[in-house]
């Protein structure tokens, strides 16, 4: 695969988890200078699709497979833990994890974390449906394989 200037935006997977950067800007923060919390949240957000992202990146049939089997299909977050351990500041570098926890026929657990080097500030346990039509299906076999399940 040749790089292109985003893929390390898109971060990179690393024994199953998917490793990310991410910088606190100004619009990151509140009026105390510190990550407002539900910044975290849109963190995750890209950690989750950039595994997506590489999954299908690394895996070129796959994607183009569950569309087959799943027109149309998403994945929805449908339940959410947070854990807020510690905050984050301005110009800080973080590193967004996400790991899949487990797979199931119609929903993955991923296990999210934020930190700034060794610390973990953030810890989330997020678990996310696949649809197709607007209702939960069974995740297709290619994609499930691909996410360890």
């Amino acid at each position: 695969m040749t790089e292109s200037p985003a893929t390390n935006l898109d971060g990179e997977i690393r024994n199953g988890s998917h490793v990310m950067a991410v910088r606190v800007y100004y619009e990151d923060t509140d009026f105390s200078g510190i990550v407002y919390h539900a910044n975290y949240l849109r963190f995750m957000e890209r950690g989750r699709t950039n595994f997506l992202r590489l999954l299908g990146a690394d895996q070129r049939g796959l994607f183009e497979e569950a569309e087959r089997e799943a027109p149309g299909f998403a994945f929805v977050v449908r339940s959410m833990t947070l854990d807020f351990l510690a905050p984050a500041r301005m110009d800080d570098v973080l590193t967004v994890t996400t790991t899949p926890a487990e797979v199931k026929g119609a929903s993955i657990t991923l296990a999210q974390a934020v930190a700034r080097g060794d610390e973990v500030l953030v810890e989330a346990q997020v678990r996310v449906a696949f649809i197709s039509g607007g209702k939960a299906q069974r995740i297709p076999k290619a994609l499930r394989t691909a996410m360890g399940g």
